[in-house]
């Protein structure tokens, strides 16, 4: 029997939709808590996805790709993602999705983040356990803070 390996997190702003959504697919935001990778995208369905960003020696490098599979505006994004560094084979079953879900609360705005599912992907369970540190420990407390919170 296998086990679905997806993270799942919920984040609640104290700021309106129109902020965290822009913290979510403005490439000069994204760079500031994605580890300096800005996003890259039209946001069109079948569209590609590219997180990019900077080597130590200032080279620009595609950390990340993707497509577009889902996306209405202010509410939901998702896409594809992988790691064209990381030596896996180019297939399907090692992309994993991303999407951010994005509603109104009665104290800001809930972020919804779910990634995954690793379960299928080589080196599924390492690539989960890296995500879901990454997202708790070093993603979601910047988000925070550039909002302010």
């Amino acid at each position: 029997m296998s086990t679905t390996m997806i993270i799942k997190e919920e984040v609640l702003f104290k700021a309106n939709l129109a902020q965290v959504w822009d913290l979510l697919l403005n490439p000069e935001m994204t760079k500031q808590y994605m580890f300096g990778c800005a996003v890259l995208s039209d946001w069109k369905i079948g569209s590609p996805v590219y997180w990019k960003g900077k080597t130590e020696d200032g080279d620009e490098v595609v950390y990340v790709k993707g497509k577009v599979i889902a996306f209405e505006e202010g509410k939901l994004a998702t896409s594809t993602t992988f790691d064209p560094n990381s030596g896996m084979e180019d297939i399907p079953a090692n992309h994993v999705n991303l999407t951010y879900q994005l509603e109104e609360h009665p104290e800001g705005s809930l972020l919804t983040i779910i990634q995954g599912d690793f379960a299928g992907a080589q080196d599924g369970q390492k690539r989960y356990e890296e995500s879901k540190k990454g997202w708790v420990e070093m993603v979601i407390p910047l988000m925070k803070k550039l909002l302010k919170e």
